[in-house]
């Protein structure tokens, strides 16, 4: 879907956006032009400036509204009624701190990318606090940013996003949320469209990252099940594959396990490798490059008040 049309879309939703505000870091594809046009509010960044907490914060910062909502480009609302189904559950508890979408595969995802929406984004909504840990681990702060609400008053309250960051400031901060006793909510019926192609290569970059941002966050260790949860998903894969007798995606399953493994087992032991190395396996060079100036993301668990503790 163009990005014209994905503006549209948000713009006709059942409750409308206060505003739209839109990040272009350098494209180069008329995208600002476009949100121009449409009457959005853009603000242009240096390609070598994104980052993807520290450029989510930029927009949080300028955004007016109560309720923020995180979406990436390549994502698009199924239907009118998107932010109306996360703000519902948004604000269901005093206690949510953000709220994600269901994701759905796009039209032209491989049998592999349709299996793993499938299992990280059921059917049922659910609500996930600290009493789930024991029996769902990492699982517990899964989010993703590709479509996701946060209460602006609690997102400024438990210090934003970790920046700079590789790969998971959704999760971290999901994590520090349940941690302090808020709660973070999963909308099944609040659904967009997306999904993506990834090589070999790129499914290699895109965990070595994963295991960076874990490296540098080493407080959510004591809860990390993501053996676990890749083994629980290559399974499931496997079996529909040999179900449905596809004998030949079977050996593009194990080069994708293989690969999503080795990056992040060699991410999460980056400061013992030589030289530029993790620069060249990154899939986010810009943003290697800001990081090495800043010093490695804290955690910063702030104990809340009332009946939370």
């Amino acid at each position: 879907m163009a990005f014209k049309e994905t503006l549209s879309i948000l713009q006709s939703q059942s409750q409308p956006p206060f505003e739209i505000i839109v990040i272009d870091s350098g494209s180069t594809d008329g995208t600002a032009e476009t949100a121009r046009e449409a009457g959005v509010r853009v603000l242009v960044i240096d390609k070598s400036q994104f980052d993807h907490g520290g450029t989510r914060n930029l927009a949080a910062e300028q955004a007016r509204g109560d309720t923020l909502v995180f979406m990436t480009q390549d994502a698009w609302p199924e239907n009118s009624f998107l932010l109306e189904e996360l703000s519902s559950l948004l604000y269901e508890t005093d206690e949510t701190a953000c709220v994600y979408a269901r994701q759905l595969p796009r039209s032209d995802a491989d049998v592999l990318e349709r299996l793993a929406r499938e299992s990280n984004y059921p059917s049922l909504s659910a609500r996930k606090r600290k009493s789930d840990i024991p029996h769902l681990g990492l699982k517990t702060f899964f989010c993703s940013n590709a479509c996701a609400a946060y209460r602006k008053s609690i997102f400024f309250e438990l210090g934003k996003f970790e920046t700079p960051v590789l790969f998971n400031e959704d999760l971290f901060f999901a994590a520090r949320s349940i941690l302090n006793g808020y709660t973070v909510g999963y909308a099944a019926e609040a659904r967009v469209i997306h999904s993506h192609r990834y090589s070999i290569v790129q499914q290699f970059r895109r965990y070595f990252d994963n295991g960076v941002s874990m490296r540098d966050n080493e407080w959510v260790y004591p809860y990390a099940s993501v053996g676990k949860a890749g083994s629980s998903l290559v399974r499931h894969q496997l079996r529909y594959l040999v179900r449905h007798r596809h004998w030949l995606w079977i050996p593009k399953l194990a080069a994708d396990a293989a690969a999503k493994l080795l990056g992040f087992q060699l991410g999460k032991s980056y400061r013992k490798l030589p030289g530029n190395v993790g620069y060249l396996f990154s899939m986010h060079r810009d943003i290697w490059r800001k990081r090495q100036g800043a010093s490695a993301p804290q955690h910063r668990e702030r104990p809340v008040s009332k009946r939370y503790e």
